[in-house]
């Protein structure tokens, strides 16, 4: 199932590269010079490392 960047939650698995990484924190910035807001969500791989990703808040993202 997919949904836009700024609707998912804390807690929520994201497929990244085919693998699930678990959601730890969300942040929403203001508009910026390309006219979007941007989604800042930092998620955990099974290993313990965290990976950051930003995407503009329309950003379709696979929920596992």
């Amino acid at each position: 199932m997919k949904k836009k960047a700024r609707e998912v939650k804390k807690g929520e698995h994201v497929l990244i590269g085919g693998e699930p990484l678990e959601i730890t924190e969300i942040e929403l910035s203001d508009l910026g010079k390309q006219g979007t807001k941007k989604v800042r969500i930092v998620a955990r791989k099974k290993t313990g490392e965290n990976i950051i990703i930003i995407r503009p808040e329309e950003y379709p993202l696979e929920v596992a």
